[in-house]
């Protein structure tokens, strides 16, 4: 049984952002992995004319490719990447899904001030081009309009009523010093998902891009493990 795996990036990013579990992935299966990049998104943003349904409809074309060359999926959703993954698990018959610090809620200040307060100090120290963070959202905050913001907002509430409906395994891995979603986001969700079999993975030194996290491979492989435990009635996870 062939397995493919359909990872879909966050807001304002692109496959960078799930770039080492992808490789992680590639490395320990023979797994077949798509990471398509959203309208608007990628390594210039051009998020003016672009919608929700737009970034849906990817997502469910590049999902729909899959089916075609593989014998099950499972999906993995970064951030808001998270939020459309939940979307794709009502509609189409997935296996398993794998949500990263996924966006069912958003913006977590007290953790944001904190990692401005470390690019403050080292703009002061003239180390700030050596900031992750800053390189990572200095350009997103210059380049992002309101209305793809807005946008990202309503994707967000027009799948968040139907979670209590989602009855397939799911794995959350949320980092506890992520500025972007409260870290108690994925607790709300384990706690909102129709789902029975359900792991809740959190990391320590995470922070919103928790592919980077200092700790990441302790839960690849944890997420591994999750994958490749056969479903039941299933005699191969491959």
């Amino acid at each position: 049984m062939k397995t493919g795996v359909l990872c879909i990036h966050g807001f304002t990013g692109g496959p960078y952002e799930v770039k080492p579990f992808v490789e992680y992935l590639q490395a320990k299966t023979d797994w077949q992995i798509v990471v398509p990049t959203l309208p608007g998104h990628g390594e210039t943003l051009e998020l003016n004319n672009v919608t929700a349904e737009n970034w849906m409809m990817e997502a469910e074309l590049c999902l729909r490719q899959l089916q075609k060359e593989v014998d099950k999926i499972v999906v993995v959703g970064f951030s808001m990447g998270g939020v459309i993954a939940m979307y794709l698990a009502n509609r189409y018959p997935i296996a398993k899904l794998i949500l990263l610090s996924a966006a069912a809620k958003y913006i977590y200040p007290l953790q944001l001030l904190q990692d401005i307060k470390e690019i403050t100090k080292e703009a002061i120290a003239g180390k700030l081009e050596d900031n992750i963070l800053y390189k990572q959202y200095s350009y997103k905050w210059r380049a992002t309009p309101i209305h793809a913001t807005l946008e990202f907002v309503r994707l967000v509430r027009m799948v968040e009523p139907y979670y209590g409906q989602i009855t397939i395994p799911v794995c959350l891995v949320q980092g506890k010093k992520d500025g972007i979603v409260p870290y108690t986001t994925a607790q709300f969700l384990y706690d909102q998902l129709g789902s029975k079999k359900k792991e809740l993975i959190y990391s320590e030194t995470g922070k919103h891009h928790i592919c980077y996290s200092e700790d990441c491979e302790d839960w690849f492989g944890l997420a591994l493990a999750f994958l490749s435990v056969p479903e039941e009635g299933s005699e191969s996870s491959n």
